[in-house]
């Protein structure tokens, strides 16, 4: 079943990958259009602020390409908070990251088409271009967050190492006690497991979760197909 139109008091939560822009390959490839930037602009000044971009990605990146430095975003799976007034809360990355690089690049490098994403903090192995390596990268991935207590992430073909704690769901958590978030209807779109413990907070907080992608077991009450339904769906609520 599709959303509704967004409520009079809706905060909007929004995964990036595969919600607001495609897939892509290679990680660094993915863009965000005209279209993507100017809807968030509008959705921005509709909302009174009441909007953040909830992803895997860094804060940085994902502001690169939106383009819009006021606006709030939770970074690296909720660990990195920004908020629209400028001020952020980030965690020391772990010490080991330096040499779990190194170690996750030599074992790449031996099976082309797996790709080393390096973020401020975790490691993700991506294996969109070999998926037959899926069951290798989550056996060297899971070995690795074991023995230097890390938590694995899994996601679309993909898996994380990154420090314990914080989710996308403690982000959503986190903004709705800060204004202008703060007792309003919450609402969090995304296409991943990830973004789970975003429609469970979303849930919490008397609002829905949207699911953008094959229907599956999920805490989110609504689906849209894919990116292209999102964007329009996002644009009728802007207008």
């Amino acid at each position: 079943m599709p959303p509704p139109a967004l409520p009079q008091d809706a905060s909007l939560f929004l995964d990036f990958d595969g919600t607001l822009v495609e897939l892509a390959d290679q990680p660094d490839a993915v863009t965000a259009g005209d279209r993507v930037r100017t809807l968030v602009q509008r959705l921005l000044k509709k909302l009174n602020g009441r909007l953040a971009v909830v992803s895997g990605r860094e804060v940085d990146f994902v502001r690169d390409r939106i383009g819009i430095a006021a606006l709030p975003i939770a970074g690296s799976h909720g660990q990195e908070l920004h908020f629209g007034d400028g001020s952020h809360e980030t965690p020391p990355p772990p010490a080991v990251l330096g040499a779990l690089a190194e170690t996750l690049d030599r074992e790449a490098v031996r099976h082309p088409g797996v790709l080393v994403e390096r973020k401020p903090l975790g490691i993700a192995l991506h294996y969109r271009q070999v998926p037959e390596m899926e069951a290798w990268s989550r056996t060297l991935a899971t070995e690795l967050a074991e023995r230097h207590g890390l938590q694995l992430q899994p996601g679309k073909m993909m898996i994380e190492l990154r420090s314990a704690g914080g989710d996308k769901g403690t982000a959503v958590a986190r903004f709705l006690e800060r204004a202008p978030f703060a007792g309003t209807t919450p609402i969090m779109v995304g296409d991943d497991l990830t973004d789970e413990p975003g429609f469970a907070s979303a849930v919490s907080g008397g609002g829905w979760g949207v699911l953008v992608g094959p229907p599956r077991e999920t805490a989110a009450r609504y689906f849209l197909r894919g990116v292209p339904q999102v964007l329009e769906w996002l644009e009728r609520s802007a207008a």
